[in-house]
């Protein structure tokens, strides 16, 4: 498309040519290496209108796309550094159900000597296998340029998702002719891995979304704790409280509508907020509050201070509430 006469724009369907300019921009050295370059790049896909779905297939979305250019001597423990960081991420964000896939040439869709391929393939396989997870191979379903372990995982209620990738490429710096100087001062070729952590952001965020049903643990969930007052002579302790939380790199919201307390509660609730910060003239009286959690119970009388911990204990302590 033409946006400026005499300029020309063009939708970007990948990342991997824009680093590949980048580490040819200037002499490389074996001492550079590994070279990781990271993005977070907007790509852009036609996808046929029968597979376009919501968040998880998109024509336009955002990766998390890394590119690594290391030696034929580094790739292996480059490659097990980026699969156990990989798997470790995952398990961060409450994903722990696993297997791997292993996408092994296409016959008619590729790059390359078989020679490189066979080589790509068994070092990636024997990557995975450390793993100690279960690696299913998908025979055909590499991208033209190399094979790929892909995570797969399971969500809450059994779904199996593609999420992370890890791919191991000899033929795009072929392609573009990526040297870099040796020790005995020749001309060798990198080889490039591509690794994407969550794939595409917005379909990380959809994925997680159906894992947990909407009840984000407190550390993800966008308002942490919502303040509820009982009336409208408790919103200034309440806006206290949330500023006390704030300083603390907590995400609270005080809930000054005309809304009836009850009615603040169920819209909360049905946001699935991971707490609600409940004041009454008791509370205000003893410098206290009450939460109420996502199941309904409620625990009354917690010092300000005692409250303030626990909601930064459970925030930095990932666990599910």
């Amino acid at each position: 498309m033409q946006l400026d006469e005499g300029v020309d724009y063009y939708l970007k369907p990948m990342n991997c040519p824009m680093h590949n300019l980048i580490f040819d921009a200037r002499g490389r050295s074996y001492r550079e290496l590994p070279l990781r370059l990271f993005e977070f790049g907007t790509v852009y896909r036609y996808e046929k209108s029968g597979v376009v779905h919501g968040l998880t297939r998109a024509r336009g979305f955002t990766q998390d796309d890394a590119h690594i250019y290391c030696t034929r001597e580094q790739m292996a423990d480059e490659l097990d550094r980026t699969l156990t960081f990989v798997l470790n991420l995952l398990r961060d964000y409450g994903l722990t159900d696993f297997y791997l896939e292993l996408s092994t040439k296409d016959p008619e869709k590729f790059v390359g000597s078989d020679e490189a391929w066979e080589e790509a393939t068994a070092v990636l396989q024997q990557v995975a296998e450390k793993q100690g997870l279960p690696l299913t191979p998908d025979p055909g379903g590499a991208a033209f340029y190399g094979p790929k372990i892909s995570v797969q995982a399971r969500d809450a209620i059994g779904r199996t998702w593609q999420m992370s990738t890890v791919q191991l490429d000899f033929n795009l710096p072929e392609r573009f002719d990526l040297e870099y100087t040796a020790p005995d001062g020749t001309k060798q070729r990198p080889v490039m891995i591509h690794r994407a952590l969550f794939g595409s952001i917005e379909r990380f965020f959809a994925v997680l979304l159906e894992h947990y049903a909407g009840a984000m643990p407190p550390w993800l969930a966008p308002v942490q704790a919502a303040g509820i007052p009982i009336g409208d002579a408790h919103v200034e302790y309440l806006q206290d409280f949330a500023a006390e939380a704030k300083k603390l790199g907590l995400r609270v919201d005080v809930d000054a509508s005309s809304d009836r307390m009850q009615k603040k509660i169920r819209t909360w609730q049905k946001q699935k907020v991971p707490f609600m910060i409940i004041v009454g003239d008791d509370d205000m009286a003893a410098g206290t509050v009450s939460f109420r959690y996502r199941d309904g119970s409620q625990e009354n009388g917690i010092p300000r201070d005692a409250a303030l911990a626990k909601l930064v204990d459970v925030v930095e302590s990932r666990v599910q509430v």
